[in-house]
């Protein structure tokens, strides 16, 4: 379970109940992992700082206030949706995914740590019909197609410190990606907030919709 204690060391804030449904993640991901492969073979070991972590990297952009609704575009096996609704417990997260079998894994997971604010979707983003604050993703596609899919997802009402939008991870080098944005882009290096070698390149990136 390498690295739960990282995570407890950068968010000191979290309940003994958040804790716990944190580090029940290590052997629920495994379990299905050997199943139906969400995460690679080689990386499970990795999850607290690869993919627990990563995911809450979303934080250093934006605080969802309560009772903020979210959507999780190709979610996987629940990354970032569900690290997010264990840090975020009274925001409604919905998690999309188009392969059945990680959407199964998300679910089972979420179930068995009873995660009660997250709700789920097998199917393409483009078929979502419901409307949210923000649309959050892990590097599953370009900016500008993550735009498109999300622009008629979003709410008009503002009720968080940032319009509503778009936040997603990403990695490497975007400045061919933010171009058709022009400047409306923002993004905070997840480097300045923890040390591990992962983030180096990692990024958090938001585009206002």
């Amino acid at each position: 379970m390498e690295g739960v204690e990282t995570i407890f060391g950068y968010f000191p804030k979290l309940t003994e109940g958040q804790k716990e449904q944190i580090s029940a993640l290590y052997d629920l991901y495994a379990d299905w992992n050997s199943k139906i492969n969400v995460i690679s073979r080689k990386d499970i070991e990795n999850l607290y700082p690869h993919h627990v972590l990563h995911s809450l990297g979303i934080v250093k952009m934006l605080n969802f206030k309560d009772g903020s609704k979210v959507m999780d575009l190709g979610t996987g096996g629940g990354f970032p949706g569900i690290p997010l609704a264990i840090y975020f417990p009274e925001v409604q997260f919905h998690l999309v995914d188009s392969i059945g079998k990680k959407i199964k894994v998300a679910q089972a997971v979420a179930e068995a740590i009873g995660l009660k604010n997250v709700s789920f979707r097998h199917g393409r983003g483009e078929e979502e019909k419901q409307t949210f604050d923000f649309v959050v993703s892990r590097a599953v596609m370009p900016l500008v197609d993550l735009a498109r899919i999300a622009t008629g997802k979003i709410e008009k009402q503002q009720r968080n410190a940032l319009p509503n939008g778009l936040i997603c991870l990403k990695g490497g080098e975007l400045q061919h990606e933010i171009l058709p944005f022009r400047k409306k882009v923002e993004s905070v290096e997840l480097s300045k907030f923890f040390s591990e070698e992962y983030f180096k390149s990692k990024k958090v990136v938001y585009i206002p919709l």
